[in-house]
């Protein structure tokens, strides 16, 4: 027997509340947020804000005096776009039960996003953290060879 319209209303209604509230609060902890990451050469770690905004950069034990100018705006970019990466991840994961359809009602079907679009393809990767791999020699590291001293 299917259940009367006005007791479905309510069941939708108290999860569209709870779905609010659950939003709100997402967005609060989300506002705070911060994440940091070190270059590969462990000479700079850069910090991002909410909204994947560099919001800090250290240079380690003096690293960057012996580095060109090109290994160390690398290291900078490297590090920065590492922080990037983290915040978009913890944003895809904070947001997931939002996408997801309702278990107790099937009308309520969740919705999509594009998080590729969004944050570029790097965030659907394989997070490095969770692999057993050594760390891989990055691509720019590759592109500076013996000419870093341009």
């Amino acid at each position: 027997m299917t259940e009367p319209l006005e007791k479905r209303l309510e069941k939708a209604m108290a999860e569209l509340q709870a779905a609010q509230e659950a939003v709100a609060r997402t967005e609060r902890e989300l506002r705070s947020a911060s994440f940091a990451a070190l270059s590969s050469d462990r000479a700079v770690r850069a910090t991002a804000g909410p909204q994947g905004e560099l919001t800090g950069i250290e240079f380690l034990e003096n690293k960057y005096r012996d580095m060109s100018p090109q290994e160390l705006a690398a290291s900078v970019l490297e590090a920065a776009s590492a922080a990037r990466l983290k915040m978009n991840r913890h944003v895809m994961k904070a947001m997931a039960p939002f996408t997801e359809p309702s278990s107790d009602l099937p009308e309520l079907k969740g919705f999509e996003l594009d998080w590729e679009r969004i944050f570029g393809p790097e965030v659907l990767r394989e997070d490095d953290e969770d692999t057993a791999r050594g760390p891989a020699t990055p691509a720019w590291r590759d592109a500076l060879g013996d000419e870093g001293e341009d």
